[in-house]
Protein backbone atom coordinates (compact mmCIF):
# COMPACT_ATOMS: atom_id res chain seq x y z
CA UNK A 1 0.00 0.00 0.00
CA UNK A 2 1.52 3.54 -0.69
CA UNK A 3 1.20 5.93 1.98
CA UNK A 4 0.57 9.38 0.08
CA UNK A 5 0.92 12.34 2.87
CA UNK A 6 -0.76 15.70 3.96
CA UNK A 7 0.29 17.98 6.73
CA UNK A 8 -1.60 21.25 7.79
CA UNK A 9 -0.67 24.04 10.22
CA UNK A 10 -4.31 23.25 12.12
CA UNK A 11 -7.56 21.79 11.67
CA UNK A 12 -10.52 20.64 13.77
CA UNK A 13 -9.25 16.86 13.39
CA UNK A 14 -7.33 14.94 11.51
CA UNK A 15 -10.01 12.23 11.46
CA UNK A 16 -13.14 14.90 10.88
CA UNK A 17 -11.19 16.05 8.01
CA UNK A 18 -10.35 12.54 6.06
CA UNK A 19 -13.77 11.62 6.87
CA UNK A 20 -14.75 14.72 4.34
CA UNK A 21 -12.06 13.71 1.47
CA UNK A 22 -13.12 10.42 1.88
CA UNK A 23 -15.13 10.43 -1.72
CA UNK A 24 -12.06 11.65 -3.47
CA UNK A 25 -8.95 10.43 -1.51
CA UNK A 26 -7.18 7.33 -2.50
CA UNK A 27 -6.28 4.28 0.23
CA UNK A 28 -3.39 5.11 1.80
CA UNK A 29 -4.12 9.00 2.44
CA UNK A 30 -2.70 10.07 5.69
CA UNK A 31 -3.63 13.47 6.72
CA UNK A 32 -1.43 15.02 9.95
CA UNK A 33 -1.52 18.39 11.84
CA UNK A 34 0.48 20.58 13.54
CA UNK A 35 -2.45 21.27 16.33
CA UNK A 36 -5.99 20.10 16.51
CA UNK A 37 -8.61 22.20 18.06
CA UNK A 38 -11.33 20.05 18.06
CA UNK A 39 -9.15 16.18 18.49
CA UNK A 40 -11.83 13.59 19.58
CA UNK A 41 -10.67 9.65 21.26
CA UNK A 42 -12.50 6.72 22.39
CA UNK A 43 -16.37 7.25 23.88
CA UNK A 44 -16.06 10.93 23.17
CA UNK A 45 -12.85 11.86 25.39
CA UNK A 46 -10.88 14.77 23.83
CA UNK A 47 -7.58 14.66 22.88
CA UNK A 48 -5.81 18.17 23.22
CA UNK A 49 -2.76 18.58 20.08
CA UNK A 50 -0.99 21.60 21.05
CA UNK A 51 0.79 23.86 18.63
CA UNK A 52 3.67 21.59 16.97
CA UNK A 53 3.89 19.19 20.38
CA UNK A 54 2.35 16.52 19.30
CA UNK A 55 1.57 13.66 16.44
CA UNK A 56 -2.14 14.21 15.63
CA UNK A 57 -2.24 12.14 12.20
CA UNK A 58 -4.98 9.91 10.71
CA UNK A 59 -4.84 7.33 7.72
CA UNK A 60 -7.72 6.24 5.37
CA UNK A 61 -8.43 2.63 3.89
CA UNK A 62 -10.48 0.80 2.36
CA UNK A 63 -10.71 -2.65 3.38
CA UNK A 64 -12.58 -4.58 1.16
CA UNK A 65 -11.16 -7.78 2.00
CA UNK A 66 -12.47 -7.61 5.92
CA UNK A 67 -15.59 -7.49 7.02
CA UNK A 68 -16.59 -4.51 9.80
CA UNK A 69 -15.79 -6.64 12.43
CA UNK A 70 -12.54 -7.64 10.97
CA UNK A 71 -11.90 -4.11 10.49
CA UNK A 72 -12.40 -2.99 14.36
CA UNK A 73 -9.37 -4.93 14.73
CA UNK A 74 -7.30 -2.52 13.17
CA UNK A 75 -7.43 -0.59 16.27
CA UNK A 76 -4.74 -3.32 18.43
CA UNK A 77 -2.24 -3.36 15.53
CA UNK A 78 -2.13 0.43 15.40
CA UNK A 79 -1.06 0.52 19.16
CA UNK A 80 1.73 -2.28 18.21
CA UNK A 81 3.08 0.08 15.30
CA UNK A 82 2.88 3.22 17.84
CA UNK A 83 5.32 1.18 20.36
CA UNK A 84 7.27 0.22 17.33
CA UNK A 85 7.59 3.42 16.01
CA UNK A 86 8.34 5.01 19.58
CA UNK A 87 11.25 1.84 20.26
CA UNK A 88 12.37 2.20 17.17
CA UNK A 89 13.13 6.02 17.18
CA UNK A 90 13.65 6.94 21.12
CA UNK A 91 14.76 3.73 22.07
CA UNK A 92 12.30 4.01 24.81
CA UNK A 93 10.34 0.42 25.70
CA UNK A 94 6.56 1.10 25.15
CA UNK A 95 3.38 -1.05 26.27
CA UNK A 96 -0.37 -1.01 25.53
CA UNK A 97 -3.24 -0.45 28.14
CA UNK A 98 -6.00 -2.46 26.31
CA UNK A 99 -7.42 -1.53 23.82
CA UNK A 100 -6.23 1.58 22.86
CA UNK A 101 -4.02 3.52 25.10
CA UNK A 102 -0.22 3.33 24.53
CA UNK A 103 1.83 4.00 27.63
CA UNK A 104 5.65 4.61 28.82
CA UNK A 105 6.44 4.19 31.90
CA UNK A 106 2.95 3.83 33.22
CA UNK A 107 1.78 6.77 32.15
CA UNK A 108 -0.04 7.49 28.71
CA UNK A 109 1.61 8.62 25.56
CA UNK A 110 -0.79 7.78 22.34
CA UNK A 111 -4.44 7.83 22.05
CA UNK A 112 -6.21 5.74 18.76
CA UNK A 113 -9.69 6.01 17.66
CA UNK A 114 -11.11 3.88 14.68
CA UNK A 115 -14.01 4.75 13.18
CA UNK A 116 -15.93 3.08 10.23
CA UNK A 117 -18.03 4.98 7.45
CA UNK A 118 -19.62 4.68 4.34
CA UNK A 119 -18.93 7.19 1.19
CA UNK A 120 -21.62 8.73 -0.90
CA UNK A 121 -20.61 6.07 -3.45
CA UNK A 122 -21.50 3.09 -1.36
CA UNK A 123 -17.59 2.31 -0.08
CA UNK A 124 -16.98 1.44 3.62
CA UNK A 125 -14.35 3.31 4.59
CA UNK A 126 -12.21 2.82 7.80
CA UNK A 127 -10.24 5.60 9.39
CA UNK A 128 -7.74 5.75 12.01
CA UNK A 129 -6.53 8.38 14.11
CA UNK A 130 -3.32 8.57 16.20
CA UNK A 131 -2.47 11.26 18.45
CA UNK A 132 1.19 10.94 20.27
CA UNK A 133 2.36 13.76 22.69
CA UNK A 134 5.78 14.37 21.91
CA UNK A 135 7.46 17.53 23.06
CA UNK A 136 4.93 18.72 25.94
CA UNK A 137 7.14 19.18 29.26
CA UNK A 138 3.54 19.61 31.51
CA UNK A 139 0.27 18.73 31.35
CA UNK A 140 -2.83 19.85 32.83
CA UNK A 141 -3.59 18.85 36.67
CA UNK A 142 -6.42 17.37 35.78
CA UNK A 143 -4.23 14.35 33.75
CA UNK A 144 -0.87 14.82 35.15
CA UNK A 145 -0.78 12.12 37.31
CA UNK A 146 -2.17 10.19 34.23
CA UNK A 147 -0.40 11.54 30.31
CA UNK A 148 3.21 11.79 29.79
CA UNK A 149 5.09 12.60 26.48
CA UNK A 150 8.32 10.96 25.03
CA UNK A 151 10.62 13.94 25.76
CA UNK A 152 9.26 13.49 29.72
CA UNK A 153 9.44 9.89 29.08
CA UNK A 154 13.03 10.79 27.46
CA UNK A 155 14.35 12.28 30.44
CA UNK A 156 13.33 9.83 33.22
CA UNK A 157 14.65 6.45 30.76
CA UNK A 158 17.87 5.23 31.44
CA UNK A 159 17.54 3.54 27.48
CA UNK A 160 20.30 4.59 25.18
CA UNK A 161 17.46 6.99 23.01
CA UNK A 162 17.37 10.44 21.80
CA UNK A 163 14.20 12.85 20.77
CA UNK A 164 13.09 12.33 17.16
CA UNK A 165 11.06 14.79 15.25
CA UNK A 166 7.62 14.50 14.85
CA UNK A 167 7.54 13.67 10.84
CA UNK A 168 9.93 10.66 11.50
CA UNK A 169 7.62 9.28 14.54
CA UNK A 170 4.67 9.79 11.79
CA UNK A 171 6.33 7.76 9.02
CA UNK A 172 7.66 4.95 11.55
CA UNK A 173 4.14 4.31 12.93
CA UNK A 174 2.70 4.24 9.95
CA UNK A 175 5.33 1.86 7.68
CA UNK A 176 4.63 -0.16 10.80
CA UNK A 177 1.38 -0.10 10.51
CA UNK A 178 1.06 -1.17 7.10
CA UNK A 179 3.56 -4.17 7.34
CA UNK A 180 0.92 -5.45 10.07
CA UNK A 181 -2.16 -4.69 7.92
CA UNK A 182 -0.99 -6.18 4.78
CA UNK A 183 -1.07 -9.80 6.78
CA UNK A 184 -3.75 -9.41 8.83
CA UNK A 185 -5.63 -8.70 5.61
CA UNK A 186 -4.19 -12.12 4.70
CA UNK A 187 -4.61 -13.85 8.34
CA UNK A 188 -8.15 -12.10 9.15
CA UNK A 189 -7.53 -12.53 12.75
CA UNK A 190 -4.62 -11.72 15.59
CA UNK A 191 -2.84 -15.23 15.91
CA UNK A 192 -0.02 -13.84 14.20
CA UNK A 193 0.51 -10.92 16.75
CA UNK A 194 -1.03 -12.16 19.61
CA UNK A 195 2.56 -13.13 21.74
CA UNK A 196 4.17 -9.45 20.52
CA UNK A 197 0.99 -7.74 21.73
CA UNK A 198 0.70 -9.60 24.94
CA UNK A 199 4.34 -9.16 25.95
CA UNK A 200 3.68 -5.14 25.77
CA UNK A 201 -0.02 -5.78 27.67
CA UNK A 202 0.11 -3.49 30.96
CA UNK A 203 -3.04 -5.42 32.35
CA UNK A 204 -1.43 -8.68 31.50
CA UNK A 205 -1.70 -10.55 35.11
CA UNK A 206 -2.86 -7.45 36.87
CA UNK A 207 -6.31 -7.18 38.72
CA UNK A 208 -8.72 -4.84 36.95
CA UNK A 209 -12.39 -3.87 37.18
CA UNK A 210 -14.61 -4.29 34.21
CA UNK A 211 -17.55 -1.68 33.90
CA UNK A 212 -19.39 -3.29 31.68
CA UNK A 213 -22.93 -1.84 31.00
CA UNK A 214 -24.69 -5.28 31.83
CA UNK A 215 -23.03 -5.82 35.45
CA UNK A 216 -19.22 -4.52 36.67
CA UNK A 217 -16.92 -7.28 37.88
CA UNK A 218 -13.75 -7.50 38.70
CA UNK A 219 -11.09 -9.99 37.92
CA UNK A 220 -7.55 -11.13 36.28
CA UNK A 221 -6.43 -9.64 33.20
CA UNK A 222 -4.50 -12.74 31.16
CA UNK A 223 -4.17 -11.52 27.39
CA UNK A 224 -5.84 -10.75 24.31
CA UNK A 225 -7.06 -14.13 21.85
CA UNK A 226 -6.99 -13.90 18.18
CA UNK A 227 -10.26 -11.51 18.01
CA UNK A 228 -8.73 -9.29 20.14
CA UNK A 229 -10.74 -9.75 23.31
CA UNK A 230 -9.45 -9.14 26.86
CA UNK A 231 -9.64 -13.10 28.73
CA UNK A 232 -10.42 -12.24 32.25
CA UNK A 233 -10.39 -14.35 35.19
CA UNK A 234 -13.20 -13.21 37.42
CA UNK A 235 -13.19 -14.24 41.14
CA UNK A 236 -15.39 -17.06 40.77
CA UNK A 237 -12.81 -18.82 38.50
CA UNK A 238 -14.48 -18.40 35.06
CA UNK A 239 -12.48 -17.04 32.37
CA UNK A 240 -14.49 -14.45 30.23
CA UNK A 241 -13.93 -12.91 26.45
CA UNK A 242 -14.34 -9.28 26.76
CA UNK A 243 -15.08 -7.54 23.68
CA UNK A 244 -14.00 -3.62 23.63
CA UNK A 245 -17.22 -2.20 22.02
CA UNK A 246 -18.18 0.14 25.21
CA UNK A 247 -16.75 -1.65 27.75
CA UNK A 248 -14.12 -0.03 29.26
CA UNK A 249 -11.11 -1.84 31.85
CA UNK A 250 -9.83 0.46 34.70
CA UNK A 251 -7.23 -1.01 37.25
CA UNK A 252 -8.44 -1.50 40.76
CA UNK A 253 -6.01 1.14 42.14
CA UNK A 254 -6.08 3.55 39.43
CA UNK A 255 -5.22 4.08 35.63
CA UNK A 256 -3.68 0.65 35.28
Amino acid sequence: MELIYHYFDEVDSTNTQLKKAAENAPQGTVYSAGRQTAGRGRSGHTWETPQNDSVATSLLLFPEDLTPAQSALLTPLAALAVCDAIEECCGIPAQIKWVNDVLLFQKKVSGILTEQIWTKDGRRAVIIGIGINVHQRNFPPEIADIATSVYLALTQSKADGRMRGRKELTETLWRNFTGYYERFVRKKDLAFVMERYNERLINRGRRCRILDPKGAYEGTALGIDEAGRLSVRTDGGAVRAVDSGEVSVRGIMGYV
